[in-house]
């Protein structure tokens, strides 16, 4: 599987990259060997970058990664997580929430998160993740969803992660989001070295066009793109399917099903459409799938594999589908 090169650095990511939020029972449990199962099944498929955050489970997806990567030469692949929330312990028998869950996650309430991008907060966030991933250096480390937290992610927690870039605790720094705006102002007015897009530039939503990849290629630096099934919606689009965590609009069904009807027309499956568009982008280093199975890895990367034709495309922009300055 290729690799891309983050910016100036020396750390490179694979295409296709694992997304652990749901080996952290995002949503529902995931057993511990189907987790184990699924990175292995990455690695079978050349996946060599890795993506994970304290918020996921509450460390729980940072330690089931670091456990079924230990054993893996480590300089073979590429590991990223989060700061910005630091876990604080709960009383016991604090339990989860009113429904289940832990902010989204299947796991007991252990822990607290707290929203922290002091560089206090930073540097404490990375310590407690290298004692989870058994690891002793982060390779790329992100500011994760400072929305809320603008002024203090980029005068405390972006300069203490340039601080623990320089003395190799970590090898490249960036920022994660769902929006396109601040991820911007990173790249204008930081030395970040990638950007993680989540949501923004896919078949339904091509507003990182605007702003953010050209800044990204204009300045040399990397976007990594999350979100590219849009939650569910570019996956399997029908009445009930999600947009972005939520049901999706008649309108944005009614377009997704008009673009599945072209990319089948060509004899491609949605899937490896919307998991191709944002590939063909210079700025884009890679994308991001969350994945819980075996079966999931090997899907993604057999939907990866398949060769695209460039009609299908042409077809899209002429439909109304695509931004004419878009793939």
């Amino acid at each position: 599987m290729r690799r891309n090169r983050l910016g100036s650095s020396a750390v490179e990511v694979t295409e296709l990259s694992f997304g652990a939020a749901a080996i952290g029972n995002l949503f529902t449990a995931v057993e511990p060997a189907r987790a184990a199962a699924a990175v292995d099944a990455a690695w079978g498929e050349g996946v060599r970058y890795f993506d994970t955050a304290p918020h996921y489970g509450l460390g729980l997806s940072e330690r089931r990664l670091g456990e079924a990567l230990r054993g893996r030469p480590r300089h073979s692949y590429t590991l990223s997580t989060k700061v910005g929330r630091v876990l604080d312990p709960l009383p016991a028998g604090s339990g989860a929430g009113p429904d289940g869950l832990s902010e989204g996650f299947a796991v007991p309430a252990t822990h607290r998160r707290r929203w922290d991008f002091s560089a206090d907060g930073v540097r404490r966030s990375i310590e407690d993740s290298l004692e989870r991933l058994g690891l002793d250096r982060i390779d790329i480390a992100y500011l994760h969803d400072p929305d809320d937290h603008a002024e203090t992610a980029f005068h405390e927690a972006y300069p203490e992660l340039e601080k623990l870039r320089a003395q190799g605790v970590v090898g490249a720094i960036g920022a994660g989001m769902n929006q396109t705006a601040m991820l911007t102002r990173f790249l204008r007015d930081t030395d970040v070295d990638v950007v993680l897009c989540a949501g923004r530039y896919t078949l339904l939503d091509q507003s990182a066009l605007t702003e953010l990849l050209p800044e990204a290629a204009a300045r040399g630096r990397s976007v990594v793109v999350g979100g590219v099934f849009n939650s569910g919606l570019l996956a399997d689009p029908r009445p009930g399917a999600t947009y972005d965590y939520t049901a999706a609009p008649l309108s944005l069904l009614d377009r997704a099903l008009r673009i599945k009807a072209v990319t089948e027309g060509h004899g491609v499956p949605l899937r490896a459409a919307a998991l191709h568009y944002p590939l063909a982008h210079p700025a884009v280093a890679g994308v991001l799938v969350g994945t819980r199975s075996p079966d999931e890895v090997r899907d993604a990367a057999a939907l990866l594999r398949r060769e695209i034709p460039d009609e299908l495309w042409d077809e899209l922009r002429a439909e109304g589908l695509l931004t004419e300055n878009g793939h």
